[in-house]
């Protein structure tokens, strides 16, 4: 009898620490997924060049004409220009065939844009830092030379030279009377966005003249869209820093009065989030009213979007949404668009500062009146930039593009898994 209770004692004890370490697994694995949380979903990575420092931006388009997009990023602790042509869907996720177009100290900026209308696409970079120019970096002509690094030419606009830290350039043909302008923005002493107007002969460095339009704080982009229904493009705009935060856009007076007098400076109309620190914005109709909404990050976990009224002239309405910061970094990005194929777009985000294990990447999905933010990256990379959505391996959903400088992760693009999901 004593035997057997001493043996029922000890099952019983045995039982019981197994339930305990039961309850104990348990507890490790919900602590484990709950830390996943940043994570889930996470999409697949694929490199376009990670072989130079500081990659700093993505630009589109399509330069060859075979009717897939191309890239082009500025390096900005590598100091180098560098596209990149799309190689077919089925070659998307490995490294791309590139070029370095030009060599230039702390680059922000990168984009393509035909100056000299010869046919060939060149390249327009911005420089902050100690070298605060502008450049041209002009394609080689020649069937074949576009990734000939040394068919390619560099020179930078006087107008412009040392005026202040050059961040963004957004080709536009403002006055009709030659090639493609271009509009800048700049930020820190002197900031400001104007535009410089092409000359009859666009390789005349010295023809290009600038005007202001608006002093800046800092600005980070420039969307060329119509806001007012009125058939010519406005300027969208995003100020980072200074007395004049916030969105805003500059109302474009027309051709004629802009070719008739290119000083004229756009009337200024605020949007929205003045007074807040604000990073990229982009644009998108997010309500399907026909009109597109703005989506706008602000530090330190904030996507505000705003919605115009009947007249766009006046203060945009407001929606804020702030993300947990212990998931995710502090925002830098956002990029609206349909992720998942169900109809409603998604917003995409990047951040900086995602250490620690933090999700870099994620999108916010909306709930009713909530937006849920659901981990696209994992904790790969720290410092994150502006984003793109475009379909690079042609299954039919939009893929996620952008680049990482602290990490090193370079140019790179993560898959959207909704088509492979869909053709199973």
């Amino acid at each position: 009898m004593k035997g057997r209770c001493a043996g029922n004692r000890v099952r019983t004890e045995t039982r019981e620490e197994e339930a305990d370490m039961l309850r104990l697994e348990w507890i490790v694995l919900f602590v484990f997924c709950s830390s996943l949380t940043a994570q889930d979903g996470a999409w697949t990575r694929h490199t376009i060049d990670n072989s130079s420092r500081g990659a700093d931006g993505v630009r589109f388009l399509d330069v060859n004409g075979d009717g897939l997009e191309d890239i082009a990023t500025g390096w900005e602790e590598g100091g180098l220009i560098r596209v990149y042509l799309h190689p077919g869907y089925k070659r998307a996720s490995g490294l791309w065939p590139l070029a370095t177009v030009g060599r230039v100290k702390s680059p922000e900026d990168a984009v393509f844009c035909d100056l000299d209308r010869d046919g060939a696409v060149d390249v327009v970079s911005c420089c902050e830092g100690g070298n605060r120019k502008v450049f041209a970096h002009w394609a080689p002509s020649g069937k074949g030379k576009y990734l000939e690094a040394a068919a390619w030419k560099t020179m930078s606009f006087p107008a412009v030279d040392n005026k202040t830290q050059w961040m963004f350039a957004l080709p536009m043909e403002l006055d009709g009377t030659a090639g493609m302008d271009l509009v800048v923005g700049a930020k820190g002493p002197g900031a400001c966005v104007g535009w410089l107007r092409s000359p009859p002969a666009a390789r005349d460095m010295r023809a290009w003249t600038f005007h202001r339009w608006y002093q800046a704080g800092w600005i980070m982009s420039l969307i060329s869209h119509d806001v007012d229904g009125d058939g010519d493009s406005d300027v969208v705009v995003s100020d980072r820093k200074g007395k004049k935060s916030g969105v805003l856009w500059l109302e474009n007076p027309g051709r004629k009065a802009v070719s008739e007098n290119p000083g004229r400076a756009w009337r200024e109309h605020r949007m929205g989030a003045s007074g807040r620190e604000v990073l990229f914005v982009s644009l998108y109709d997010l309500d399907g009213d026909g009109r597109k909404e703005a989506a706008v990050t602000a530090k330190p976990n904030r996507v505000i979007l705003l919605y115009p009224g009947g007249d766009p002239r006046k203060p945009w309405r407001e929606e804020l949404i702030e993300y947990p910061l212990d998931r995710f970094g502090r925002a830098k990005a956002v990029r609206a668009g349909d992720l998942d194929g169900d109809g409603a777009a998604e917003l995409a985000v990047s951040c900086e500062s995602a250490s620690g294990g933090k999700s870099g990447v994620f999108y916010l999905r909306r709930a009713g009146k909530r937006w849920i933010p659901r981990g696209l990256s994992g904790p790969a990379g720290v410092k994150f930039d502006r984003i793109e959505l475009r379909d690079l391996d042609g299954d039919g959903d939009l893929d996620l593009i952008t680049c990482e400088e602290r990490d090193n992760l370079g140019v790179f693009w993560y898959e959207n898994p909704t088509g492979k999901l869909g053709a199973k």
